[in-house]
């Protein structure tokens, strides 16, 4: 009866040992079903003990890997195959990365024929076995770039993915400092993205001070969940960004409860980002993200998941339509896209696309390469070796095709976070230098001198073909490099003047700069007042004596204004009243009050809305003549009514264009 007893209670522990490690793996699963690795890691490893199954070394080296945690990944990879050796090729590709990851190169080498001889239609196993590039050329070989890493912007959270913007530069992070109180989230336990700028002067190589570091957006463009990867039209007006699938305030999860990625579109209006809309190929059930506009703003590529692609994530392109629409997506192909994942491309101004891949054969996990569309075919990718690569993930390069200095991310050892930005700058000198001139100059307002950013230039060659199209920055300034000793038209245009036109021929001395400044005419619908205030033309609007009500020929010019303000559609106005000098101050300035809000609700009554239009009166203060009343005033001129008159007027001056 005892040896009974004590064989019953040996098998109820048994049962419930076995009952707590299933709930255990149930709960495990469930983290990393979510993507949760972090917690998924760390509920596998409870269970990993020496009569694991196979299922929970599986999840334990594949939380790691996709954590980038590969130290950990291979360690968990190599006890999943000394117990369990037949392994599937998927698995077998992730411990050689893993090793390659670590710095096990011959073992790497070992898994990844294993891997080939397993699935020898998968073009990742053709790129590691069969490539002429040596592994000892890409890690030793003579650098093309120097490579600094960025201090004093770096976190100990991934800090990543620069986009140039004037003198700063923005990139994504989730360090603390934002403007929404962001929760963390389950996948690698760390704060949601937002997007940070920095002067580039700013920037040192000295870790520890953050604080010239900004948050760029506010909430229009800002969420409580992740966004990154900014790019921008050429004109600077429209921005393209990543965010989770969190859009016009509903977040949405696809089929399996994952929440996607998706392009957005914000456009520069007024002052601020609004407009915030999806692009139309995005969806629910994929992963849209990482978006490059070309230099001519005519295509964007991205990355995504969709069905139909060659590996885990892909490249593709679609055309940026005129009217504001989308081309068909197209896949990049099999060239650059393998079965593995394809990530952060980047077109540089010269049509070279930059990517990141862990298919095409590397040093690391996430390798960088270069590739450049001829004839119609992308180039067989280049890889940009070290410094650039290293034995982990380095990804999200972007480089100034004149300057030859960029940036790149990278979770390599030495650096201060889960990932670092670093400056790169190219060693390559070209063969023979050309002879080129800097031609600069700014584009102005012809009466008033002042300045017009955002006029856009037009360069074209002696026979009449499109060079490049720019845009003056916020300075108005604009620069080109041209050969030498060629001739060329630049024409330069701004919304409300008139364009104009110069025919200039470059020097052979290129220690010159060519000078060429614009100035622009207004266009006929504007002119100026008498203190250089850009205002509607038409004719003066008066009042009679003591009134505020619109009379039948102020009425005429009215509508003129209406018509106007149709036509320019972002043209933002105020209406300016004024009267004479007779009676008293304060009386005044009452009186031009209720004229100026007479007018903008005669104009609101025809159809303007009235967030475009205000009214100020300004009493006696801004005379046009020295008319004031002899009771009144101490200086005393005597005028005639008609003189009084051109006092009593309402103006309408340009707030914004």
């Amino acid at each position: 009866m005892k040896k009974t007893i004590q064989i019953t209670i040996v098998l109820l522990f048994s049962s419930l040992t076995i009952l707590g490690q299933t709930k255990e793996t149930k709960k495990a699963d469930t983290y990393f079903e979510n993507l949760s690795y972090v917690f998924a890691a760390e509920a596998y490893e409870k269970l990993a003990s020496e009569n694991a199954t196979e299922h929970v070394l599986q999840r334990l080296a594949d939380s790691y890997y996709f954590n980038v945690n590969m130290q950990n990944a291979s360690s968990a990879y190599e006890r999943l195959f000394n117990k369990y050796p037949n392994q599937s090729p998927e698995h077998i590709f992730r411990y050689a990365q893993t090793l390659r990851s670590v710095g096990k190169f011959d073992a790497s080498n070992l898994w990844m024929k294993k891997f080939h001889e397993q699935k020898q239609n998968d073009s990742r196993g053709e790129n590691f076995t069969n490539d002429e590039v040596t592994l000892d050329e890409l890690k030793n070989g003579k650098p093309n770039f120097t490579v600094v890493n960025q201090r004093s912007i770096n976190t100990k959270y991934s800090d990543f993915g620069v986009t140039d913007y004037g003198n700063t530069i923005l990139f994504s992070s989730p360090r603390e400092r934002n403007l929404f109180v962001k929760r963390s989230h389950t996948r690698n336990d760390k704060y949601f993205l937002d997007i940070f700028k920095v002067v580039k002067e700013k920037i040192t190589t000295v870790e520890g001070d953050d604080s010239e570091v900004r948050p760029m957006f506010s909430d229009e463009v800002n969420s409580k969940y992740h966004e990154s990867s900014v790019s921008f039209s050429p004109d600077k007006k429209t921005m393209y960004f990543t965010r989770n699938n969190y859009v016009a305030g509903k977040y949405k999860v696809d089929k399996e409860g994952y929440n996607n990625l998706k392009i957005l579109k914000a456009e520069w209006n007024y002052n601020k980002w609004d407009n915030v809309v999806e692009l139309p190929f995005n969806s629910s059930e994929y992963s849209v993200g990482h978006p490059s506009v070309s230099k001519d703003g005519k295509k964007l590529y991205f990355v995504s998941d969709m069905p139909g692609g060659v590996g885990g994530t892909d490249i593709y392109v679609v055309e940026i339509k005129g009217n504001g629409g989308f081309g068909e997506v197209q896949n990049l192909g099999t060239t650059v896209n393998t079965e593995g994942r394809e990530m952060f491309p980047f077109i540089s101004d010269d049509d070279v696309l930059y990517f990141s891949s862990d298919g095409h054969f590397g040093i690391g996990a996430l390798d960088i390469f270069s590739t450049k569309k001829e004839n119609g075919t992308y180039t067989k990718p280049e890889n940009l070796k070290a410094p650039v690569n290293s034995k982990l993930d380095d990804f999200a390069f972007s480089i100034n095709s004149i300057t030859k200095k960029g940036y790149l991310s990278s979770n390599r050892e030495g650096g201060l976070g889960d990932d670092d930005i670093y400056a790169v700058e190219s060693l390559i000198e070209p063969e023979v230098t050309p002879c080129v001139q800097i031609v600069s100059g700014f584009v102005k307002d012809k009466k008033f001198n002042n300045i017009l950013p955002g006029a856009k230039l037009v360069l074209k060659d002696d026979k009449g073909e499109v060079i490049e199209e720019i845009y003056a920055d916020a300075n108005a300034k604009f620069t080109f490099s041209l050969p030498c000793n060629k001739k060329y038209t630049l024409k330069a245009t701004k919304e409300y003047y008139q364009p104009d036109t110069v025919s200039f021929e470059t020097t052979s001395d290129k220690t010159v700069d060519l000078k060429l400044d614009f100035d622009l005419k207004v266009i006929s619908d504007f002119t100026y007042n008498e203190r250089g205030e850009l205002i509607i033309k038409i004719r003066p609007i008066y009042f009679d004596y003591n009134k505020s009500n619109i009379r039948e020929d102020a009425a005429i010019e009215l509508d003129k204004i209406v018509k106007i303000m149709k036509k320019y559609e972002k043209l933002v106005i105020r209406s300016s009243s004024h009267t004479d000098a007779r009676g008293n101050e304060a009386y005044n300035e009452a009186l031009s009050d209720r004229r100026a809000k007479s007018s903008v609700a005669y104009i609101i009554n025809k159809g303007i809305s009235n967030y475009r239009i205000s009214g100020k009166g300004f009493g006696e203060t801004r005379l046009v003549n020295n008319c004031v009343d002899n009771n009144s005033h101490t200086n005393t001129v005597k005028c005639s009514e008609e003189q009084h008159q051109a006092n009593r007027r309402t103006e309408f001056v340009i707030i914004k264009m």
